[in-house]
């Protein structure tokens, strides 16, 4: 998670302060996380869920589903991608975070997997992508 800090301490440093998450296990859990404690060192920081639908986390773990609730109130705010569930809403999820953002940040070891995609719509938009996935070059990514 260095990485990623260093990446988000450049964007403050910059005057960017909003951050847009997906909620995911995983990395968006631990970004989550990085940024709610650097939103109690730092004024002005503000964390946008947006989650593909109602009922995404049924399939997690007690412990995950827990964390998550004790995430979610911490949000500034909260955006529901989709009416219905399924495949569709999670890529819905995945362009609107990109659409309604200046610079990717990501963690992508796998050329085949959600945040691929994601990385790969947000690069075709020319958006600049960085993959803190350690030994991960931005460009392969690439199709």
């Amino acid at each position: 998670m260095a990485k990623t800090e260093a990446e988000i301490r450049i964007f403050l440093s910059g005057g960017i302060n909003r951050f847009l998450l997906g909620g995911a296990i995983g990395y968006d859990t631990e970004v989550a996380k990085l940024l709610f404690r650097l939103k109690n060192e730092c004024c002005g920081i503000k964390v946008v869920l947006i989650y593909p639908f109602d009922g995404y986390t049924d399939r997690w773990n007690d412990a995950q589903k827990a964390e998550y609730a004790k995430l979610l109130p911490q949000y500034d705010k909260v955006i529901k991608a989709s009416e219905r569930s399924g495949r569709e809403a999670y890529l819905l999820r995945n362009r609107m975070l990109v659409d309604n953002s200046a610079w990717c940040i990501a963690y992508c070891q796998k050329q085949r997997s959600g945040t691929a995609y994601t990385v790969r719509y947000a690069k075709a938009q020319g958006m600049a992508v960085t993959n803190t996935a350690p030994g991960m070059e931005e460009d392969t990514l690439l199709p």
